[in-house]
């Protein structure tokens, strides 16, 4: 008399409850996505600025002294602190050791993001009371942006 139906395909419901979680999801994961892309875009920058952080301590090192005159060029840099830098080329739009404190700028370029082009990165030096020089890192670079800092 009664006939048993099987059920073919999807309730509406069952539907919209998948659509609401992959949307949930997609919301969440495509702004990590932008941040780390950038995020991988800026390494570029930190790499380099890290080099530089070397060849100027090693610099403080050897002379006793930071570098006496401000470098603005890669080329400066190259023949003062012995560093190749790809200034210009991708990410990185113009670097600066200040002369006398050690203090490094980097402006970043060409991540297609507003909030990064055209800021800085800094790394400041200080020595401590036994020799050891200490980076900190700073900018108007976006917080999250910064090496090793979390969202």
């Amino acid at each position: 008399m009664f006939e048993k139906r099987r059920q073919l395909g999807f309730t509406l419901i069952e539907m919209l409850i998948v659509i609401a979680i992959i949307g949930i999801l997609a919301s969440i994961a495509i702004p990590m996505y932008r941040a780390q892309t950038i995020k991988a875009k800026l390494t570029e920058v930190t790499n380099s600025m890290s080099n530089v952080a070397s060849a100027v301590a090693s610099y403080y090192q050897d002379e006793g002294t930071w570098p006496p005159v401000t470098l603005t060029t890669a080329t400066a840099i190259k023949s003062t602190l012995g560093v190749a830098l790809p200034v210009g080329v991708r990410y990185i739009q113009s670097v600066t050791v200040a002369g006398g404190t050690g203090f490094i700028t980097f402006q970043a370029a060409n991540t297609n993001e507003s909030t990064v082009d055209g800021q800085t990165f800094t790394l400041t030096p200080s020595v401590t009371a036994d020799g050891a020089i200490k980076w900190t890192w700073g900018g108007t670079i976006p917080y999250a942006y910064l090496p090793g800092m979390k969202y």
